[in-house]
C-alpha cells in the first residue's frame, strides 16, 4: 500500500466547515473500505466515517452524523469528509485509514483498519 496523506484540516470557527482530504499514490483507497477517525487531546482516537470501495454504503458516529459526509473518488484515489456546522467538540487530529480490500461493509473498530495517516489537526473555536 502507497502511504496516506490527509490535508484539509485548520482553525474554524464553530457553525463552520472544512473539507479535509486523503490521498495516496497506488491503488490503496479505490480497491479498500476507507475510514475517518480523530483523537481529541487526552481521549482515545474514535471512530467518524467509514465508506466501503465502491462508495455505496457509508456510516457515520452519531455525533457527527447528518453534519458530515465521507465520500470518495475511485479515479482520483482520494477520500474525502465534509463537515459542516462545525462544533467545539469536534477539535481533534483527524486520521484516514485502509481498511478490507473490496470490503462491503464498514466496521468502527481501529482493529479493522490497517495502514493511517499521519493526521491533519482540526480546532472548532467557539
Amino acid at each position: 500500500q502507497g502511504p496516506l496523506v490527509e490535508s484539509g484540516g485548520g482553525l474554524v470557527q464553530a457553525g463552520g466547515s472544512l473539507r479535509l482530504s486523503c490521498a495516496a499514490s497506488e491503488r490503496t483507497i479505490s480497491l479498500r473500505t476507507m475510514g475517518w477517525f480523530r483523537q481529541a487531546p487526552g481521549k482515545a482516537r474514535e471512530f467518524v466515517a467509514g465508506i466501503t470501495w465502491t462508495g455505496r454504503t457509508t456510516s457515520y458516529a452519531d455525533s457527527v452524523n447528518g453534519r458530515f459526509a465521507i465520500s470518495k473518488d475511485n479515479a482520483k484515489n482520494t477520500v474525502s469528509l465534509q463537515m459542516i456546522s462545525l462544533k467545539p467538540e469536534d477539535t481533534a487530529v483527524y486520521y484516514c485509514a485502509t481498511s478490507t480490500p473490496f470490503g462491503t461493509s464498514v466496521g468502527q473498530s481501529e482493529d479493522l483498519y490497517e495502514s493511517w495517516g499521519q493526521g491533519t489537526p482540526v480546532t472548532v473555536y467557539a
